[in-house]
């Protein structure tokens, strides 16, 4: 038995235009199994060593099912090929070549439904699997493209194209049927059916978002899982607002220059080569000519085109200036939006948010809308034109098999980008949560680094953030190596097509088939023209893919309802006293717990009622659905017999005025500060306001005065002076209601005195409702409600209540007995010193 056939051998590539056979069906083979061989045993060795078994009953999508069928039936194809090659056409002489691809196909398809089955079957922790692994990959792309060299053999004067012969006809079938089984499989591999997502386990392997030393989280964000291009149009009708500039008449009419720009582009681009072509059969034909106004008209084409890929060209350079406003625009309306929206949502969204995560969604989402408009409309748009104008101009100018090859390299360059992409989109998501984490992270523990000095903690806050690090590398490293793969398979994919064709043109010059040298100048220019931008694109998708995986969290921040909103038509509140009332109130954070049941009180224009109680009855909820930072359950809420529910949140915030117990400052000046209390207000007023607080005084002391720097969350200034500055914001703002939670609770009893009486000055003449937790501040209270596990349990004036020997006696004598120990104490203490 002869391992090639008569005439061959294995040495011998290229025979009579076209590859060998031997050498294609036994050596390409052969190097394909070593490589998967190899790294298929150092896989399944690596799951059956760390994997965990999957107990859970997996669902059997038919997709697997075809994908399994797939795998099973290339071997059946190489049985059937084999006998009838032997049988009926070899005339039963059995090369050593033929077995190669039988051997193959019957050892390699069952090792990749093998290690399909540990992917699908095993789970590693260390390392999620998100999709089939990269050796199945890279071995599913190998065989793809194993069998598209077949097409080098086209003009093969032995090859089976010609259909000469029913042994012909018979490979030419079983070619189609494996060349399109081969591509089956490797998109069904992009698409991995039959592996799991990590969310789909138990809830400790759940995640795609981080937490704390890069531990995994839940992931809630709805558009992180899938596809991105099932979401592209969702996605793009959300931005396209923002797209158009209708508000500018001038940016509107750079939007159509630009356009205009773009297509007189690709004008250029057909053109540039054909006059290339002009100046080498000037000089190779049999009367040589001086072509002066080709040269001319050539360089003034590579002035406009750049080169040949656009990026210095006058066009593209006028094009991107024009370009600019727009970009702009976009981009500014966009923010804005997003800031406006992020202050529009409820309270109880802000108190579950992550500062740093939403900062980094904000920024990442920005920035890539600022790309985006340019990859779509002046990166992918003019590729795809340029390739169906070369198409036509192939088939027209030369004849259809180099229209085909042009079409079929860049359609497969093109599809094998985006599959590829696709399947790489989710180590993009990984790592981008990963990098959300390690930036929440990083905020929240300089915002809180006080805590941190209490506790020592800076050595565990450093390796906490060494994990998340580690963990957000460990998913770049997936991310770039997929990349990598990528564009391997895209230079394989252009060279053979370049190949392909400088073959085939090459020929019929050579054959003198009505081509001619300026022609295989035409092509060869034409085609690296084109693949300049196509290996571009590539990149412009991968970064619209980015984008828009950028985006999501982004435009999931857009969608977020807001929970509080004005009713149609809401009226602007009409203040005739301030009268406040509570009718029949109920309310819940969540539905399992009340924490008001039926509130019912009224606050006359004018008078002060206090709301004590233990912590957690409920009394700063009054204060927040006051203020309405939530809709209640039941009930009503009148200022002046007008439903807060009914009128613009503006109007009613605009008229209450709130001096919170912890007073949170903006790092900026005290002057601004205090005038954000009423932003208009003039510099005297000012000052007035700080007199009236009783710290105008204090203020002329600091270095600066009134330009002194408060720091991060007014960190630089005391409890006191921070209160103090609250209550001189709230008197420039002259509210006509003054809300008071816990004020003075965190304050001593010296200072607390001392801001008690800012306090009155706040309050006269004012409707005013106190949360309180000092009943000494209380008890000139026109009306005292204790407020007990959500329920208004005893109602009074101060003198009233202590005879009731209820529970408000019992919290004012606690709180006398409390301030007559700590004076013991004090007094001792004071003692021991002297």
């Amino acid at each position: 038995m002869k391992f090639c056939p008569p005439n061959t051998s294995l040495e011998e590539v290229w025979v009579n235009h076209g590859t060998s056979r031997c050498f294609m069906e036994s050596v390409i083979p052969s190097a394909i199994a070593l490589y998967f061989f190899t790294f298929a045993a150092i896989e399944i060795r690596l799951y059956k060593k760390n994997g965990e078994i999957v107990e859970e009953i997996l669902p059997v999508p038919f997709l697997y099912k075809l994908q399994v069928f797939l795998a099973f039936k290339m071997p059946c194809l190489a049985a059937v090929r084999f006998a009838l090659q032997t049988i009926l056409f070899n005339n039963k002489v059995i090369y050593g070549y033929t077995i190669v691809p039988l051997t193959y196909s019957w050892t390699v398809y069952p090792l990749s439904y093998w290690l399909i089955h540990f992917e699908r079957n095993y789970f590693l922790t260390s390392s999620p699997s998100q999709g089939h692994g990269v050796i199945l990959l890279i071995f599913w792309a190998m065989q793809l493209i194993a069998e598209g060299a077949t097409f080098l053999n086209v003009h093969q004067k032995a090859s089976w194209f010609h259909l000469i012969t029913y042994a012909d006809k018979f490979e030419l079938g079983i070619f189609i049927i494996r060349f399109l089984t081969s591509l089956f499989i490797f998109m069904l591999g992009m698409k991995a059916p039959g592996i799991m997502p990590p969310e789909y386990f138990s809830s400790s392997r759940n995640s795609s978002t981080y937490s704390r030393g890069g531990e995994k989280r839940q992931e809630s964000t709805p558009l992180a899982k899938g596809s991105t291009l099932k979401y592209i149009f969702r996605q793009m009708k959300m931005l396209l607002p923002y797209m158009w500039p209708k508000k500018d008449l001038k940016l509107q009419i750079y939007v159509l220059l630009c356009i205009t720009l773009l297509l007189g582009g690709r004008v250029v681009n057909l053109y540039a080569p054909l006059y290339s072509k002009y100046i080498v059969e000037s000089m190779t034909g049999s009367k040589l000519e001086f072509r002066w106004d080709l040269l001319m008209f050539y360089v003034l084409f590579k002035f406009l085109q750049g080169g040949g890929t656009g990026g210095m060209g006058i066009l593209n350079n006028l094009r991107s200036y024009l370009w600019i406003g727009v970009q702009q625009y976009t981009t500014r309306e966009i923010e804005l939006e997003l800031f406006s929206h992020l202050h529009g949502l409820s309270l109880q969204w802000h108190l579950g948010r992550k500062t740093g995560e939403v900062l980094r969604i904000m920024d990442r989402g920005t920035d890539s809308i600022f790309n985006l408009l340019n990859y779509l409309i002046f990166s992918i748009a003019p590729t795809v034109i340029d390739i169906i104008i070369s198409v036509i101009f192939f088939v027209t100018a030369f004849n259809s098999w180099f229209g085909m090859i042009v079409f079929f390299t860049m359609g497969f360059y093109m599809l094998v980008t985006m599959l590829v992409t696709e399947w790489r989109t989710k180590f993009q998501r990984s790592m981008n949560l990963a990098d959300n984490a390690q930036k929440a992270q990083s905020v929240d523990s300089l915002l809180n680094f006080e805590t941190v000095k209490y506790y020592g903690a800076e050595a565990y806050e450093t390796e906490c953030f060494k994990q998340s690090i580690l963990t957000y590398q460990a998913e770049e490293w997936k991310s770039k190596a997929s990349l990598n793969l990528l564009n391997t398979l895209q230079n394989v994919i252009v060279c053979s097509g370049l190949l392909g064709g400088s073959l085939l043109c090459v020929y019929m010059v050579v054959n003198k088939q009505g081509l001619t040298v300026g022609d295989y100048v035409l092509f060869v220019s034409y085609i690296m023209q084109l693949y300049v931008p196509l290996n571009w694109f590539g990149t412009y998708y991968r970064l619209i893919q980015k984008n828009f995986v950028d985006m999501e969290n982004m435009l999931e921040l857009l969608k977020e309802k807001k929970e509080i909103c004005d009713v149609p038509d809401a009226k602007p509140l009409l203040i005739r006293g301030a009268s406040v009332e509570f009718r029949n109130v109920s309310f819940s954070y969540i539905p399992e717990k009340r924490v008001l049941k039926n509130i019912s009180f009224a606050v006359p224009a004018g008078r002060t009622a206090a709301l004590v109680g233990p912590s957690g009855s409920g009394k700063s909820t009054v204060i927040r659905l006051l203020f309405r930072f939530y809709d209640i359950d039941e009930g009503e809420i009148l200022i002046d017999n007008q439903n807060i529910s009914l009128v613009t949140q503006e109007s009613l915030r605009s008229q209450i005025g709130v001096v919170p117990q912890d007073t949170v400052l903006f790092n900026n000046t005290i002057k601004f500060n205090i005038r954000y209390g009423r932003i208009d207000a003039e510099d005297h007023e000012i000052v007035t306001a700080a007199k009236h607080a009783d710290i105008h005084q204090k203020i002329l002391n600091f270095p600066h005065g009134y330009e002194t720097q408060v720091g991060e969350r007014g960190l630089k200034l005391s409890g006191g002076e921070k209160q103090r500055v609250a209550i001189a914001r709230t008197l420039l703002k002259a509210p006509a209601i003054v809300l008071l939670d816990e004020a003075t609770s965190a304050l001593d009893t010296e200072t607390e005195r001392n801001i008690q009486v800012a306090l009155n000055r706040v309050c006269a003449h004012r409707t005013t409702i106190v949360v309180a937790h000092r009943l000494s501040t209380i008890i000139n209270a026109d009306e005292i409600l204790v407020i007990k596990e959500g329920e208004i349990v005893e109602r009074g004036t101060h003198a009233n209540l202590l005879e009731m020997d209820g529970v408000y006696n019992r919290m004012w004598n606690q709180q006398i007995e409390n301030e007559n120990e700590q004076s013991a104490r004090q007094s001792d203490l004071e003692n021991t010193f002297t």
